[in-house]
């Protein structure tokens, strides 16, 4: 040992500058481990031994209740009842670290990460421990409590969600979290008030490696978990949830991953337009596809061949006329699986000649006001349609002064309308003859 650093005492060696950053850019310690020896190095005595005891007790409650998910209902204990179970995790118990919490919540640490993630597990735990413990004896005193405790932390995991605290953590701790909560009907509820299913659907994107499988099944196990409620219903038909699900099955082998995304498109099938959307996003064929391979869980295969027959039965019905008849007199137009179906058209095409063809009228007269591209575009199919079925199609479609109308789209600025323009008027000029040779 140099001479000058011989007598060095103790005290002189701890007081020095240890360069901790250099440790974590080499690996030897991790990010978490860095901002805890930051916390704790050069402290007083009592402040080290303090944040020892707390950051030990919590690492221990985690692991307890990771372990043994069960053990979360001692905190629901009846002989216990005096005692307030979040009481912890809600006001600053342990004024030595100096720490605030969240202001909405009041619930989870900020500045250490590291509380905040275990804060947010063991009350997951503790919370989805609950209901199996509680039963229908609650007092009005606890359903307050949990309550807030939930809308704080639900708040928390929304705030994760679109701004994680931590880099690389904080969304797959919220995910995580979620998974676990929303078996809950209160956090489902509180989860879609605050906004949450927007900041959730964006995640459903396929696995671009094996690290990230776990996520995205956790991903997909909340949308399943949301798929059993009504409001969050309604906003997963409005996104373009329906499309990413689908993506993530075509784009995954894992089975759990495929079994969840199967078991969400079962529970949405029968609900607002999702079975017209599986329809056009061929999840017919796909299903065709997934079930010549060889898959392990009995469940799965099962839930394929309910989903199945689930659009099976769904095509049928969105191929009545009366559909037809309500989705041309709202003037709301979409590629509903009937416009395309040829069985459709051959079975109900006398249908259009009644209340003197009042259905080609109003086709007519969407042609005239309607301002939405979509609409457009499949009123000109339906009458090309129209015009190949009818055995004097071409002659009706004419005399109903169609072909200005239709020609005037013919410049439209969407090449949707163009399109189906351009085919209603081949078709028109041809005739039934040789438009059967014209595609769509």
């Amino acid at each position: 040992m140099p001479a000058d650093q011989s007598d060095l005492t103790t005290e002189q060696v701890l007081s020095r500058d240890i360069p901790w950053e250099t440790y974590m850019i080499t690996k030897l310690i991790s990010s978490t481990g860095l901002q805890l020896l930051r916390r704790y190095d050069k402290k007083p005595e009592n402040y080290k031994a303090q944040l020892l005891d707390d950051l030990i007790l919590l690492v221990v409650m985690l692991l307890c209740m990771e372990a043994n998910p069960k053990r979360a209902r001692l905190f629901h204990d009846k002989s216990l009842a005096e005692e307030d179970a979040y009481e912890p995790f809600l006001t600053t118990t342990i004024p030595h670290l100096n720490i605030d919490f969240f202001d909405f919540a009041r619930l989870l640490w900020k500045g250490s990460w590291f509380a905040q993630e275990k804060s947010c597990k063991v009350l997951s735990l503790i919370v989805s421990g609950r209901s199996n413990s509680q039963g229908t004896s609650m007092s009005k005193k606890d359903i307050t409590t949990i309550d807030d405790v939930l809308k704080g932390l639900v708040e928390w995991l929304c705030a994760q969600l679109k701004k994680p605290s931590h880099p690389s953590r904080g969304i797959p701790t919220a995910i995580n979290c979620l998974a676990t909560l929303l078996k809950e009907p209160l956090v489902r509820s509180s989860f879609v008030q605050a906004d949450g299913v927007k900041f959730l659907i964006p995640l459903v994107i396929p696995a671009s490696s094996q690290q990230s499988i776990q996520l995205l099944y956790e991903t997909c196990l909340c949308v399943w978990l949301l798929s059993f409620y009504e409001p969050a219903i309604e906003y997963l038909a409005t996104s373009r949830s329906l499309a990413r699900l689908i993506d993530v099955v075509k784009g995954t082998t894992k089975e759990k991953v495929v079994r969840v995304v199967i078991l969400t498109l079962k529970n949405l099938i029968n609900k607002a337009s999702f079975a017209a959307e599986m329809v056009d996003l061929e999840v017919p064929q796909l299903l065709q596809n997934l079930k010549a391979q060889a898959w392990s869980d009995e469940d799965l295969l099962e839930a394929m061949n309910q989903l199945e027959e689930g659009l099976r039965v769904n095509i049928k019905r969105l191929s009545s006329y009366d559909k037809y008849y309500q989705e041309v007199i709202l003037g709301r137009l979409d590629w509903a699986p009937m416009h395309k179906d040829p069985i459709f058209w051959k079975e109900n095409i006398t249908h259009f000649e009644e209340h003197d063809f009042k259905v080609l009228r109003i086709l007519l007269t969407i042609l005239d006001t309607s301002s939405n591209p979509r609409t457009l575009a499949v009123a000109c199919y339906d009458l090309s349609q129209f015009i190949q079925y009818h055995p004097a199609g071409r002659i009706i479609v004419t005399d109903l002064k169609a072909k200005d109308r239709v020609m005037k789209l013919m410049n439209h600025r969407s090449t949707e309308v163009t399109k189906n323009a351009l085919l209603c008027i081949q078709r028109l000029f041809l005739g039934a003859k040789y438009a059967s040779f014209l595609q769509a």
